[in-house]
């Protein structure tokens, strides 16, 4: 089941976190210039988490950790020379530390469909497989990090602020959940374990 919600042009504001979990706001650095390859584009995407289909839009791979009928919805806010994204997800399991990153290509039948993690500046020598692990490049300012941390009910809300805005021509195209938060140190920085569901995104 999809839904996407068009919420906007250039909207600036920071998204504040809701009830218990892991929020992540995350001031970042990268210089940035704006340019013709970049566009201001809010959105929203999520859905109900199902076994994959052609047309279904949240993926679970994993329904022991990402369970059928468990819900997301991943908010995308640019504004001029920055962008937010923020992760709300319901019906997981409670009190559970899960990863998230924005991913390069849409869900597929496997998680590994899904391409490796959306970098502002590209690892030259990374691709799916094996993935950039270069802390230079993996790390929560080149790419985006939604880690979190369910609360009782399964809950949780999160957000990440970067200092650029996405690519035109080849935006992000899914979120993927990951087994656990996300590793930093080198030779493994970026990785967080099986991925456990997909969310694909709209050009």
């Amino acid at each position: 089941m999809r839904r996407a919600l068009m919420i906007g042009f250039g909207l600036a504001g920071l998204v504040t976190a809701a009830t218990g979990c892991g929020t992540d706001d995350r001031d970042t650095a990268l210089p940035s210039t704006p340019s013709t390859a970049s566009v201001l584009r809010a959105y929203a995407e999520g859905g109900t988490f199902a076994a994959w289909a052609e047309d279904q839009t949240a993926i679970t791979y994993d329904p022991a950790l990402v369970p059928i009928g468990a819900s997301a919805l991943v908010t995308v806010s640019p504004a001029v020379v920055e962008t937010t994204v923020q992760l709300d997800v319901e019906g997981l399991l409670p009190s559970r530390a899960y990863g998230a990153h924005l991913h390069t290509n849409v869900c597929g039948p496997k998680g590994e469909d899904a391409g490796p993690h959306y970098q502002h500046h590209r690892d030259p020598k990374a691709s799916a497989s094996p993935p950039s692990v270069d802390p230079s490049y993996a790390n929560p300012s080149n790419e985006v990090w939604l880690d979190f941390t369910t609360d009782v009910a399964g809950t949780a809300s999160v957000n990440s602020r970067v200092a650029w805005r996405f690519n035109q021509e080849a935006p992000p195209r899914s979120l993927v959940i990951h087994a656990q938060h996300t590793d930093t140190a080198p030779g493994r920085a970026g990785t967080a374990g099986p991925r456990l569901a997909c969310i694909t995104l709209p050009e």
